[in-house]
């Protein structure tokens, strides 16, 4: 198990990583950032939105599955959004600089830090 502070430090290893958090969808608050080029206390509170709204849809359509993660193409970054699967209360937050990024790669790095991470 890996914990919060270890396990944001692994994403932002990533090629292309430029900012990594864990945020409480909860309370929208953030419970742990690292990198720069993004306010990460917005983020955290914009991306909640963004969560809270899909599980409502999912719910309204009547899906049983879980959120795997949501993946938010911009011209010039990836954002990935992934729910924890032990709590999906909170979820992992990377951004990606497009162009130096490995989204593939970035993507399994993700589900595998969340599988790792100790809450």
């Amino acid at each position: 198990m890996s914990s919060i502070s270890e396990s944001l430090d692994s994403l932002l290893a990533l090629d292309g990583a430029m900012a990594a958090a864990l945020v409480d969808s909860g309370s929208g608050m953030l419970l742990g950032g690292v990198g720069s080029g993004i306010d990460l206390e917005v983020a955290a509170a914009g991306n909640t939105e963004v969560v809270r709204a899909k599980l409502k849809t999912a719910r309204s359509l009547g899906l049983t599955d879980s959120i795997e993660d949501i993946l938010i193409t911009l011209s010039t970054q990836f954002h990935i959004i992934r729910p924890h699967a032990g709590n999906p209360e909170v979820f992992i937050y990377l951004v990606l600089d497009r162009p130096k990024a490995n989204l593939a790669l970035a993507r399994i790095k993700t589900k595998e830090i969340d599988g790792q991470l100790a809450l």
